[in-house]
């Protein structure tokens, strides 16, 4: 076996170790499970295992390269209309590509997917060239953050209360395993081009305001869109008396996710292909690397997707019913903080985030650090949502609030922690989002009899906000312990020259005494 593919999976392994194990435990002391549905769970997270540490590797082949490659040729061009053109395209393709986006549309069936599914991806595209732009005019992205937001939290309050948990949630799924890469790359291709003190900065963001985009895009559709009759899809429990049945039942839904997968990567190659041709920017020995990357990417997908959506829901789903509709429903609060804590970890895109971030700031933020900020930020989501389903708490309570005090937060932080926090909103909000915790809302929704639309959904708008207080405030230590060190190093320097000069410095209770040579 390779031998970077082995290291990728023993890390896939020890990001998943952890959720496994809570499940499995909750399942024998709070509630009881058929033994079918625990096996199939199981055989999922072993697919998981494995096509995470496929995915991690191709992204890193294929699809980094790619972004950052196209990201650099487009910022080069001095054909401006050029540069809108071609990004509408590739962000509208690449959205409607993106399998969490296909999940999303099929939840949510008052919205035909057939109009959900082009809204959400023409308000990635539009804000995918404004996140291009944004770098080159110099424009300060928090600024564009707080204008964008007053600008949606206004057009949530003409929007029926139908669309707007939907809408919020659109905005996490559009940043999903096929999107991610290839902005966040995309990213570094377009900060490259610029050499001032705030290019490092830059190189984050653009998924940021690519999640601004769908929220919007929904919210104004909402506005003008009268919805038909509120369905929520129900998942339905297969059978898995013996390990046969557990191998047919994931034989049998591999090649739905082989089609999404393939349609995904294969608009991918297509703008690829296309920028090939033009800038002819790859060498031989490049194109194939990134084309094994690409093979990687589809077994990677595929393999996680299927073990996520046919092993994952049914357990989510039934775990969450059962404990709401027991007398010890609140214990689902410390439940979901634990859950939420482990569970980040599983997000296949979050290890390529928190690697760029550690690489681009030259190990200053370390990869630890943005796995313990992400972790703390999703355990919060999931307290929240939990409380708010059992309670019944109206979602814009919350969003408000939250949304206010983290906008408020970029004032103060360093510029590099408002991109990396506002991207990672949208990065944690991936596949195990929509297929495990999802489910698990809409099965405590279900026991707790609460609104289904209006309380389920949602959850990953929560998912989506909560890092980008946590990484902000993990910014504002950060700088503190930053101006401390540079004081101390100061101090020190002050001290040596005294010394050498003979000189006698009185720091209240530190004496420093020179003496004349």
């Amino acid at each position: 076996m390779n031998k970077i593919l082995k290291e990728k999976i023993m890390e896939a392994f020890s990001s998943v170790l952890p959720i496994t194990a809570i499940v499995l435990i909750a399942s024998v002391v709070l509630t009881s499970m058929p033994s079918g549905t625990i096996l199939m769970f199981l055989c999922g997270a072993a697919l998981l295992i494995i096509g995470m540490g496929f995915f991690t590797l191709g992204a890193d082949m294929a699809m980094m390269p790619m972004g950052e490659g196209i990201g650099v040729e487009l910022t080069k061009s001095s054909k401006l209309i050029l540069v809108i053109i071609v990004t509408l395209v590739i962000g509208f393709i690449i959205s409607v590509a993106e399998p969490d986006l296909q999940v999303l549309g099929r939840q949510t069936p008052s919205i035909p997917a057939n109009v959900l599914i082009p809204i959400v991806s023409l308000g990635v595209g539009i804000f995918l060239v404004i996140a291009v732009l944004r770098p080159l005019l110099k424009i300060r992205l928090s600024v564009l953050l707080v204008i964008f937001y007053i600008i949606t939290f206004a057009a949530a309050s003409f929007t029926s209360n139908t669309f707007i948990p939907v809408a919020f949630d659109s905005g996490g799924v559009t940043t999903g395993p096929i999107t991610v890469p290839f902005i966040l790359a995309m990213g570094v291709g377009v900060a490259a081009i610029r050499s001032d003190k705030h290019s490092q900065e830059d190189s984050f963001g653009l998924v940021a305001l690519c999640s601004v985009g769908p929220i919007l895009a929904v919210l104004l559709l909402g506005i003008f869109y009268k919805p038909g009759p509120v369905e929520v899809e129900r998942y339905v429990f297969q059978d898995a008396a013996t390990s046969r049945d557990v191998v047919k039942n994931f034989a049998d839904e591999l090649p739905h996710y082989l089609k999404d997968v393939l349609t995904a990567l294969g608009a991918i190659v297509f703008c690829f292909i296309v920028f090939q041709l033009i800038t002819r920017r790859y060498k031989r020995h490049q194109l194939g690397r990134i084309g094994v990357g690409f093979l990687y990417t589809l077994i990677g997908l595929v393999v996680f997707l299927t073990g996520v959506n046919v092993g994952f829901i049914p357990v989510g789903q039934l775990l969450g019913s059962q404990l709401a509709a027991s007398a010890f429903k609140w214990i689902l609060v410390p439940l979901g903080v634990v859950i939420g804590y482990f569970i980040v970890a599983a997000e296949p895109a979050v290890h390529i985030l928190n690697r760029q971030v550690e690489e681009i700031s030259s190990g200053a933020i370390t990869a630890k650090m943005m796995n313990r900020g992400l972790s703390i930020g999703m355990a919060g989501a999931l307290a929240i949502t939990m409380t708010r389903i059992i309670l019944g708490i109206p979602i814009m309570w919350i969003l408000i609030p939250g949304y206010t005090f983290a906008l408020l937060l970029t004032l103060f932080v360093p510029r590099i922690f408002t991109g990396i926090a506002f991207d990672s909103g949208g990065v944690c909000s991936g596949p195990m989002t929509s297929t495990f915790l999802l489910p698990f809302a809409m099965g405590v929704c279900e026991g707790v009899g609460g609104n289904l639309m209006a309380d389920a959904f949602g959850i990953v708008a929560m998912v989506a906000m909560t890092p980008l207080i946590v990484i902000q405030l993990m910014g504002l230590v950060y700088q503190f312990r930053t101006r401390e060190a540079a004081a101390l190093t100061e101090q020190q320097t002050i001290a040596l020259s005294a010394v050498s000069a003979g000189r006698v410095i009185d720091w209240g209770k530190i004496t420093v005494f020179g003496e004349e040579a």
